[in-house]
């Protein structure tokens, strides 16, 4: 058996071609990541990757992994902390300086998790949990009282997707300011928006509920959500979507003129969705806090309800090119609403004086990040995801 040690130059054409694929990835997809454009971005043929790599998928695995243990060490990073608020601003200034590196051109960048589920991959998946699990290691201060694990596993899936949604707005800041941005992100996670001594009272906001149909166009729109949600853009095909309804293709293109057309009223739907709690929420509550507070709220207990999930956010970093952009202006007009709402809030004392811009951000990532929040949870009733999972949003992941 051949057990020579790689060479150098074997290593370093291997990581290009690493680097190669986590920019197709993070573009398309692991579903939409061919070995043909990996190879073309380094003027190679197909074969040469297979050299390397035997198929598609292990290059995927060796991407993920990849990202797994970069993440690590900046975890390891935030390790040295003596409480849980010095560790999340280690491990938060950690990450954005990275992002930095990135930005500037002095680090490759890493594979987004957003569709890490789409692989279905063994190895990927065990490390995955290993991450999520060094998350959560953050959260736990030495000698404090315990929290359940329902409720460390809400908070650290919190963090996680706040920090892997900031790449979508991040790039928006000079790379030179990522570091104010890291102090600004660290004190929302640590401190929540919540006003010293707010009261927490969101208002149950009913339109939501009565607002869900059960027609064929709902059925279909909500199965395509989850499918999104769970494999991504490409791996919520045409045959899945009808299977998982338990009807015929041709029945799908009776009801629907072509997939992306789908996709793109299921992000629709999840838009209208959350501007109707906002139209609510201003309507029955006295602060911005409420206001927030009832919107967050009502909108996760929609989702961990199970009957009519939202699309992540992550979702739109996959979405067809010819939609992409538009979606994400319809996305960033709401958080620009939210935004005003917060600073109704700062006005009228109810929350902090935050970075009003990126509160509303991850207000937004917080709200759609709850799609995935059962992965991490058992048994979580959607009054308990409010407790364990929008309460510390506002108060802060620090704080008892």
């Amino acid at each position: 058996m051949n057990t020579r040690t790689p060479t150098r130059r074997f290593e370093a054409r291997r990581a290009a071609i690493v680097a190669s694929a986590i920019e197709v990835m993070n573009r398309k997809g692991v579903r939409g990541m061919t070995l043909g454009e990996v190879a073309a971005r380094l003027d190679l043929v197909p074969t040469g990757v297979i050299y390397y790599f035997r198929n598609k998928e292990a290059l995927a695995q060796a991407c993920y992994l990849n990202g797994v243990e970069r993440f690590n060490a900046l975890i390891a990073q935030g390790e040295a902390g003596t409480d849980v608020a010095e560790r999340l601003t280690l491990f938060l200034d950690a990450y954005f300086a990275f992002r930095r590196q990135v930005a500037e051109h002095r680090a490759e960048d890493v594979v987004l998790f957003n569709d890490v589920r789409a692989l279905n991959d063994a190895t990927v998946n065990a490390a995955y949990v290993e991450l999520f699990r060094a998350i959560r290691s953050l959260l736990v201060a030495p000698g404090a009282e315990a929290r359940s694990r329902n409720a460390l596993n809400a908070r650290a899936h919190m963090l996680l997707a706040e920090v892997l949604w900031s790449i979508v707005w991040l790039p928006r800041r000079d790379p030179e300011d990522y570091g104010w941005v890291a102090r600004r992100f660290g004190s929302m996670v640590c401190d929540g928006l919540a006003a010293p001594g707010a009261r927490w009272d969101p208002v149950p906001l009913t339109d939501l509920m009565a607002a869900r149909r059960e027609d064929s166009a709902e059925l279909f729109l909500c199965a395509a959500t989850e499918l999104i949600n769970e494999q991504g853009y490409v791996g919520a095909s045409v045959e899945k979507i009808s299977a998982r309804l338990n009807v015929t293709k041709g029945a799908f293109y009776h009801h629907n003129a072509a997939k992306d057309d789908l996709v793109q009223a299921c992000f629709e739907r999840t838009l209208e969705v959350m501007r109707l709690a906002v139209r609510q929420a201003e309507a029955v509550t006295t602060s911005g806090y409420q206001a927030l507070a009832s919107i967050a709220a009502s909108l996760v207990e929609y989702q961990v309800s199970g009957n009519a999930p939202l699309l992540r956010t992550s979702a739109l970093t996959l979405a067809p090119e010819a939609i992409q952009g538009r979606l994400i202006a319809q996305f960033d007009r709401l958080s620009e609403r939210f935004a005003s709402m917060i600073c109704d809030g700062v006005a009228d004392g109810s929350l902090r004086p935050v970075d009003v811009n990126i509160a509303a951000q991850m207000f937004t990532g917080m709200i759609n990040a709850a799609a995935e929040l059962r992965a991490w949870t058992r048994d979580l009733s959607p009054a308990e995801a409010v407790e364990l999972y929008v309460r510390p949003f506002f108060e802060g992941l620090a704080g008892a």
